[in-house]
């Protein structure tokens, strides 16, 4: 299985990016798709998360600045961000939880300047 994520780049504060992440793996297989993010010298961290079913879930961090959808026929995630914070700077990586087992992928960085 891989997760191909692309979007990530350099932004200044107050300004917009979309993630996306591309998954070989059925979708019907897939459970829940989700974001994390690891700072420097920080712990990776849950950004947000969506379901099979469509429910979401955000960190209270991004709340009402970054929104997670996905496109079931294309097996892609994708993470509007907007409203970008310096805070926000770091490696971002799409996760899948899947009937077969869970996947990351190699990561994306997003940075903003402020």
């Amino acid at each position: 299985v891989q997760l191909v994520e692309s979007g990530g780049g350099l932004v200044q504060a107050g300004g917009s990016l979309r993630l996306s992440c591309a998954a070989s793996i059925s979708v019907f297989s897939i459970n829940a798709m989700a974001w994390y993010r690891q700072a420097p010298e920080k712990q990776r961290e849950l950004v947000a998360t969506i379901t099979s079913g469509g429910s979401t879930n955000y960190a209270d961090a991004v709340k009402g600045r970054f929104t997670i959808s996905r496109d079931n026929a294309k097996n892609t995630v994708y993470l509007q961000m907007n409203s970008l914070k310096p805070e926000d700077t770091a490696v971002y990586y799409c996760k899948v939880d899947s009937v077969v087992g869970n996947y990351w992928g190699k990561g994306t960085l997003v940075t903003v300047s402020s």
